[in-house]
């Protein structure tokens, strides 16, 4: 084999850098080859811990958004629903001419959306609920209240007082309501409006029998 010749000179240098470079290596440690094993099964191990954590994520991405489809499919059905019941409701409350409506003021985004309850009684306009009477509020939230009722009836419903607000005439409205509805529901009134106490069927006065006692007394119009 032919051997190239060097001169010393130089040849000594290049020994010397490599001495000094194996010097910086410094100790060879005989555990190197188990500390990488180690380190691989660490560094395997959360690897797959990982992949299995963005599998996880796509999974349950995908897994909201079909829950999210669902449920905009299931809303916009009940909403269009409660928004008919609501201006039958309001109407027979009101008058046929008078104008109601329910309007997501988000439509592209139904499940994140506001709702916008439109209420105007013939011959006012209003530009926001907040303009009605105290009564035609009363009557306004009744008819929405009857629209979830009829999206999913229940087998009781109470009012505390709702008819307080209310004058004669509305009175004589919200009680043929609750008449057209206790069909299906039981319903059960606090009440101090003589009009509502006589449109009922049972009527339970509370009275004070004596000093700090209280008793019921019943009475069943439907046994007249």
């Amino acid at each position: 084999e032919k051997v190239e010749a060097m001169d010393p000179t130089e040849l000594e240098l290049k020994v010397e850098r490599m001495k000094s470079r194996i010097d910086n290596y410094g100790e060879i440690n005989p555990m190197a080859v188990e500390a990488y094993d180690e380190m691989k099964e660490r560094h395997d191990t959360i690897s797959a811990q990982r992949e299995d954590i963005i599998a996880a994520k796509d999974s349950l991405i995908q897994t909201i958004k079909e829950i999210e489809e669902t449920a905009t499919v299931q809303f916009l059905d009940a909403f269009d629903k409660a928004r008919i019941y609501f201006i039958d409701v309001f109407r027979s409350l009101f008058t046929e001419d008078d104008n109601c409506d329910l309007i997501l003021l988000e439509p592209e985004n139904p499940l994140e959306s506001k709702i916008e309850i439109v209420a105007k009684p013939k011959g006012k306009r209003p530009q926001s609920i907040s303009q009605l009477s105290g009564g035609e509020k009363t009557l306004t939230a009744t008819a929405l209240l009857f629209a979830l009722y009829l999206l999913k009836p229940a087998p009781f419903c109470i009012f505390d007082e709702v008819d307080a607000p209310l004058d004669d005439a509305n009175i004589n409205k919200f009680n043929r309501i609750i008449k057209k509805f206790s069909q299906e529901s039981q319903f059960i009134i606090v009440t101090h409006n003589k009009l509502t106490m006589a449109a009922v069927d049972t009527i339970y006065g509370v009275h004070m029998a004596e000093q700090g006692v209280s008793a019921v007394t019943p009475v069943d119009f439907r046994d007249w």
